[in-house]
Parts: C-alpha cells; sequence; structure tokens
C-alpha cells in the first residue's frame, strides 16, 4: 500500500473515528470544564478538581461509548497539551536570572531526581516510581508526572502509580503554596530570593504563581520566570529518561517499548525553540499557552475517569512519606544554594 492510498483510508475513516472518539471526550471537557468552574469559584486547584471529578465518574471509562474517547483523551491530547507547554519557554527571559541562579534551578532539578531514584528502594518502591515522583516534585507537578509516565514501560500498576502521583504532588503544591511564603517572611528572604525559592521548589506552575504574587509583583514575577526553568528541564529528562529505559530496561510484557523519541518531546522543542527566537506571534503563543492548560486539565480528567480509587489508595503510606521526602529535599537544597548565592 503506497503512502497515498494510506493517507487516503484515513480521511476516509476520520469521520468513523470522531464518532467513536466523542462522546469520550465531550465527556471528559465536560468534566474539565466544571473542575475549572469550582477552581476560579473555590480557589481549588482546578487539576486536583479535574482529577476527583473524573473518579466520581470512573464508570464511564470502564464500559460503553464513552471508553474510547476517554482513553483518547487521556493518551493524546495529554500529549499535545504537553508539547503546547514548549510556547511558555524563552531562553532570553531565563538569562537575566544570572547563570548562578539557572544552574542552580537546573542541579535541583537533576539532584532531586538522583535523590528519588536512590532512596526509592529504602521505602520499598522500584525505580518506576522513583522516576515518577522525583520527576514530578523537580520539574512541574501534574504535567511532568503525566509525560514521563508517558515513556515508562507499562505494567499493571502503570494507572495506579500515576494517579497517586498526581494526586500527590497536587495537594503538596497546595500546602507549599500556603506554607513557603510564610516560610519566606519568616527567614526575610526578600522579594528576589523569596520568588527564587517559590519557583524552585512548589510543584505546578498556577501554585507558583499564586504563592509568589501574594508576597509581592516582583516575588511573582521572580517566581514564574524561574518555574518556567524548571518546565523547560522537562523535555531533556523525558527525552534522557527515554533512551535510557530502552537501552537499560527489561522489555514490557507485551513487547512494546516507549518510542525512541516522543513525538510531544520533539513539538516541546520546537515550540520552546521558535519562542525563544521570537518567531511566535505573542497572541499566538497566549493562545497556545491556554490551549495547553485546557488539554492537561481535560486529559487529566480522563486519566481520573479511567482509575481504579481502591488500587490508588492501596499504594500506601511509604509512598506518601517518598512524596514528602522528596519535596522537602529540593526545599533544602534550594533553600541552601539561595543562601550560599547571597
Amino acid at each position: 500500500m503506497t503512502m497515498a492510498d494510506t493517507a487516503s483510508h484515513f480521511v476516509r475513516d476520520l469521520p468513523e473515528q470522531a464518532r467513536t472518539l466523542f462522546p469520550g471526550v465531550i465527556v471528559a471537557v465536560i468534566v474539565a470544564i466544571t473542575a475549572q468552574f469550582l477552581a476560579d469559584h473555590y480557589e481549588a486547584p482546578a487539576m486536583l478538581m479535574a482529577l476527583l471529578l473524573g473518579i466520581a465518574v470512573a464508570f464511564l471509562g470502564d464500559e460503553g461509548k464513552t471508553v474510547a474517547g476517554i482513553g483518547f483523551a487521556a493518551r493524546t491530547v495529554l500529549r499535545m497539551g504537553i508539547a503546547f507547554l514548549g510556547v511558555r519557554i524563552s531562553f532570553d527571559l531565563m538569562a537575566g536570572l544570572g547563570i548562578e541562579i539557572v544552574l542552580l534551578v537546573i542541579g535541583g532539578v537533576l539532584a532531586t531526581i538522583a535523590f528519588g531514584l536512590a532512596i526509592s528502594r529504602l521505602f520499598g518502591h522500584g525505580w518506576r516510581f522513583a522516576f515518577l515522583t522525583a520527576g514530578s516534585v523537580a520539574i512541574c507537578g501534574a504535567s511532568a508526572a503525566m509525560a514521563i509516565a508517558a515513556i515508562l514501560p507499562r505494567d499493571d500498576k502503570s494507572e495506579q502509580r500515576l494517579i497517586f502521583t498526581v494526586l500527590g504532588v497536587t495537594v503538596l503544591s497546595t500546602v507549599a503554596m500556603i506554607a513557603y511564603p510564610i516560610l519566606v517572611t519568616k527567614l526575610d528572604l526578600g522579594d528576589t530570593a523569596g520568588g527564587i525559592f517559590l519557583g524552585a521548589t512548589i510543584h505546578d506552575v498556577a501554585q507558583v504563581v499564586g504563592a509568589g504574587f501574594s508576597l509581592s509583583e516582583n516575588a511573582g514575577d521572580t517566581a514564574t520566570l524561574v518555574k518556567l526553568i524548571r518546565v523547560s528541564m522537562l523535555a531533556p529528562v523525558v527525552l534522557i529518561g527515554a533512551l535510557l529505559i530502552r537501552a537499560f530496561a527489561d522489555a514490557p510484557a507485551d513487547g512494546k517499548r516507549p518510542p525512541l523519541l516522543p513525538f510531544f518531546v520533539i513539538g516541546f522543542l520546537i515550540l520552546a525553540t521558535l519562542n525563544s527566537l521570537g518567531l511566535i506571534p505573542t497572541l499566538v503563543a497566549d493562545l497556545m499557552s491556554q490551549a495547553s492548560r485546557w488539554m492537561l486539565l481535560i486529559a487529566i480528567a480522563a486519566v481520573g475517569m479511567k482509575t481504579n480509587l481502591k488500587r490508588v489508595l492501596a499504594v500506601g503510606g511509604p509512598a506518601i512519606a517518598l512524596l514528602v521526602t522528596e519535596t522537602l529535599f529540593i526545599a533544602g537544597l534550594i533553600l541552601a544554594g539561595i543562601t550560599y548565592f547571597a
């Protein structure tokens, strides 16, 4: 079959595919919109609301006409959302922080991942869960968890680990949004150093923004910029992780290995480069950034609908302890680094 024949079949089958996927996708969209409404009116994290609402209607992901579309939203829409995150990256803005701070933030990301991998056995967990939790703590919370999960070899606990990690980092990020500004004030770090600390330690972007601007505009701007440095580490960490997994990890039971170069990583890097070169108009970049946020919200709602809550809760106390330990590690490391460079 020629490439033209393949394209012809794809176009011909597209209406049927759309009809198959539509019920599940539209349910995920409705859950995401509801989650955003609750977040806007009750000051709750939208990601957490989407996940919890998705879990509440998890029966939709088990059987019926919605199954295919929910699976599509949890996989393809997720990867598109991660790719679109690249428009948030601008290397010129990052350079304005100074090489010491940039290296501190990058070092904090890498050290946290290494730390999680090193101590995971002490908590009774293997390298998959360690990479998932440490990567989400180190980079950008739920978004990083979903990106890393996409390259991990799948087993019967994959969904369980992902849901637990998304829940855990979202809750910890919310706690940090409240507690860390108080800590910054107590330690008298000032707006710039305080913004660096908040941006380099809080897991999710939204909570970083909330915590930073609760101190001052300068702290908010600094925290957001520092956070974007961590977000920019998503693509290289996922890429290197995928290469190492293919080279050294045992093949999964179904024989399917993660792709050598995930398309969402390529998209992320291309968009980050184009934005850094000023080739993406501001309006387009803003629209793509908003699209990314909605795609991730829809995806996490779909992931919730594919969840078996009993299996998630079965992860247990040691998993919580591991996640908290990784969170405290990056906070202590960054605070020590700020103190040293000050």
